[in-house]
């Protein structure tokens, strides 16, 4: 890797980081609904109340100069003050993040890990009956609304089998042992995780069902089952190897879908992560978690891509030599 390449992708990188914070900053800033009108509940607000909150919370200045203060706030690691929770919006972010990524590192892992075996397993039998099942059923899976796809589960596994929790990620009123506490959070993780696993699993099925077929199509896998190499080999040692570079970007991209995905799956759970989080927010009009939860998915999904990028130039030699 190159040090020109490496520089490309890190001013790329900071550019859009730049472009992110301004929409982030401006895309709250112009949503209908007063938030000072808001945090007074009761609705009796005088004059000189409202002046305050406002100066409190930095809305007495002009957008420009708000967006300044954010910018520097935002340098220094200072995300702003909730007007809803009355608490610095770290100390709001940081336990719904921490569950936010158990949730989607358990969903990522097996949607992946399915999606590569059952894609070799059909792009291994291409045109075979095996084959033309998997396909059909990944598309019908594609095609499922994952807030739809959460609904079901929960009705299916919380209230007419009963055999699972169907909101939130512990049960309430108990107190368990370690070993406890830890199984009482994956009863509560099954259904939000299936949920992201079967809408998002096709995806990875299909790519390497099709990035195998075609790399099995090449004149180096014809030449190892000349040379009279076992099937297994074939297809393991040489043809995924090959195959799995496309799952790379995939998986990137899949970062950036299935933040959107988590606010479904989380609000239909109750999952207390930054989806319900975000929504919640929306709801009252919390513009400084709005912006910094919007700016963690962004961040999300650019450092994701950016290390993919990476990645991909480092096992692809046609890359390096474009």
């Amino acid at each position: 890797m190159t040090a020109g390449y490496l520089a490309r992708k890190v001013g790329s990188l900071v550019v859009t980081l730049f472009a992110v914070l301004t929409f982030n900053f401006l895309l709250f800033h112009v949503l209908p609904g007063d938030p000072v009108r808001l945090l007074a509940r009761s609705g009796h607000l005088d004059p000189q109340e409202a002046a305050q909150l406002r100066s409190l919370f930095g809305l007495d200045h002009s957008l420009p100069v708000q967006f300044l203060i954010y910018l520097k706030d935002v340098a220094h690691g200072n995300l702003g003050y909730s007007f809803a929770y009355r608490a610095p919006v770290t100390s709001v972010i940081g336990p719904a993040l921490r569950n936010t990524i158990l949730l989607l590192g358990v969903a990522t892992v097996v949607t992946v890990a399915v999606g590569v075996l059952v894609g070799v397993v059909a792009g291994a039998r291409a045109h075979s009956r095996i084959d033309s099942s998997t396909v059909t059923v990944s598309l019908a899976l594609w095609s499922l609304p994952t807030f739809w796809t959460g609904m079901i589960l929960l009705i299916l596994g919380g209230v007419w089998l009963g055999v699972l929790p169907v909101s939130g990620i512990a049960t309430a009123g108990y107190e368990f042992t370690t070993w406890g506490k830890v199984e009482d959070t994956a009863q509560h993780l099954v259904l939000p995780a299936l949920t992201l696993v079967l809408v998002n699993v096709a995806e990875f099925v299909l790519i390497t069902r099709s990035s195998l077929v075609e790399v099995m199509s090449e004149d180096y896998m014809v030449t190892a089952r000349a040379k009279g190499l076992r099937r297994r080999v074939i297809v393991w040692r040489h043809g995924v190897r090959n195959a799995l570079l496309p799952v790379t970007t995939a998986t990137a991209l899949y970062i950036g879908m299935v933040l959107g995905g988590a606010i479904e799956v989380e609000t239909v759970f109750s999952w207390p992560g930054m989806g319900l989080l975000t929504y919640n927010s929306v709801l009252q009009r919390d513009y400084p978690v709005l912006e910094a939860s919007f700016l963690i998915f962004t961040i999300g999904v650019i450092v994701t891509n950016f290390i993919a990028d990476l990645l991909y130039h480092l096992l692809d030699p046609r890359v390096r030599q474009a």
